[in-house]
């Protein structure tokens, strides 16, 4: 194959891999990594799955950390303004110039998998993967916190063998086609992250789910850490955008964290990594001091998850992109905006329950609905045509369509008051393009 010498160049052979192969293994991410020379070992990692919540959670988990004096890489998906953004360090994505010339060196052991293997070569995730555990091996971070993509037993990070912990955020219906229609299928998917004698942290799942994964620590000898049992972080600035929670487990005990991201449904995420936070400073033998917890907290950021855009009236962009999603968005909404009118613009990709998604929104009698559409990250994955979706949807205020969503904002904009909310939501891809609408 050619060399690559462009960023361009770099991302065109990324993005030109096919994104899955019929039969799940993670044999071929073995082989792959062990041509390159095995730049996932010697790495201290953490593997953090979930649903959702599993972004916020990796964020504020490297912010403590960060403040506790140690050097964070990261590994997450999607990127929302650059593909560089999947793989950082201490919030610095890598730069084109490393992408580009560990693509270059990746991609000539890729070719050589395509002509070997019956099944072809890497996938396009298993590619990115095996670019980042070459970039930190250079890099040499004290910690890598891992996202698992879709599921967990046969996600391309999962190849990974001692964690240091491992943890579950939340278990809820997506990605089904992959993963199942069934709590426990879904459950079983996510379980197959967790590692020998790795402590687990899970957050709130459904108790069938709960039951799964349990079964798997256990059978691991894996310690189990739940929300609810052996810690806790209740909320207790109700009808805050920015919660405040009181934290209680492992050494700390009633200590009070305001977070810097916004929302309820982080009030769960935050107290798992917080949990997985002290864990891994337990491991490495470092103390946990809850003024470097509190201001990795108040610090932390996370784009497109509630974040704020604009003051007057307030402007938020939050990557809901499932029905779980947007029953966190909802709730929040009904506690911290119950008395104000909140102005939704929404699109959702075809493949994810978007009239389910819909009838939630649509259940708020303060919510004025515009749906709208837009291109949707690839062709086999459009958005869906919600025009036709709420024709039937009962509503308090009648529901707008707007085919063009940056004419949809402007309307917004225009019928919003000053102390009415506006929300940009739907899917992570549509947020995403919005938010460099407005940032740029």
């Amino acid at each position: 194959m050619e060399e690559i010498t462009t960023y361009d160049q770099a991302l065109a052979f990324i993005h030109g891999r096919t994104r899955f192969k019929k039969i799940p293994t993670l044999k071929r991410m073995r082989l792959f990594l062990e041509r390159l020379g095995n730049p996932q070992e010697g790495l201290n990692m953490i593997h953090i799955t979930g649903t959702n919540g599993k972004g916020s959670t990796v964020a504020m988990t490297r912010d403590i950390l960060g403040a506790s004096g140690l050097r964070v890489g990261t590994f997450t998906s999607p990127f929302i303004t650059r593909y560089n953004e999947r793989m950082a360090i201490d919030g610095q994505p890598i730069s084109d110039e490393d992408l580009t010339r560990i693509a270059n060196r990746v991609a000539k052991v890729a070719t050589v998998l395509d002509q070997e293997l019956t099944e072809g070569g890497p996938t396009e995730f298993e590619i990115g993967t095996a670019i980042m555990f070459c970039y930190m091996n250079e890099q040499r971070p004290d910690l890598v916190i891992l996202e698992v993509g879709i599921g967990g037993k046969w996600d391309s990070t999962n190849v990974i063998e001692a964690p240091l912990v491992t943890a579950i955020t939340t278990v809820g219906y997506d990605h089904m086609r992959y993963l199942g229609d069934t709590y426990e299928q879904i459950a079983s998917h996510k379980a197959g992250i967790i590692k020998e004698g790795a402590p687990l942290v899970i957050g709130h799942l459904p108790t069938s789910a709960r039951e799964v994964v349990a079964q798997v620590a256990k059978a691991h000898h894996a310690k189990l850490y739940e929300l609810g049992t052996d810690f806790d972080a209740p909320n207790v600035t109700p009808h805050a955008l920015y919660p405040t929670v009181s934290y209680s487990g492992l050494g700390l005990h009633r200590a009070q964290f305001k977070l810097g991201l916004a929302g309820d449904y982080q009030v769960a995420n935050a107290a798992v990594a917080i949990t997985v936070s002290q864990l891994a400073l337990a491991a490495l033998g470092l103390p946990v001091l809850a003024k470097d917890v509190r201001r990795g907290l108040e610090e932390s950021a996370w784009p497109a998850r509630m974040e704020v855009v604009n003051d007057e009236p307030l402007m938020i962009l939050d990557g809901a992109h499932n029905l779980p999603g947007v029953q966190a968005l909802v709730q929040t909404i009904k506690d911290d905006f119950f008395d104000r009118q909140v102005y939704l613009e929404v699109a959702i990709l075809a493949d994810k329950q978007y009239e389910l998604m819909l009838g939630e929104l649509a259940s708020l009698a303060n919510v004025h609905l515009l749906v709208t559409h837009f291109a949707g990250p690839a062709a086999s994955r459009p958005s869906a045509d919600l025009g036709l979706a709420v024709k039937e949807l009962a509503t308090r205020y009648p529901v707008e369509y707007v085919p063009n969503w940056q004419l949809g904002i402007a309307r917004l904009a225009q019928e919003a008051q000053g102390d009415d909310v506006i929300i940009i939501t739907g899917s992570l891809y549509f947020v995403s393009e919005v938010r460099q609408f407005l940032l740029d």
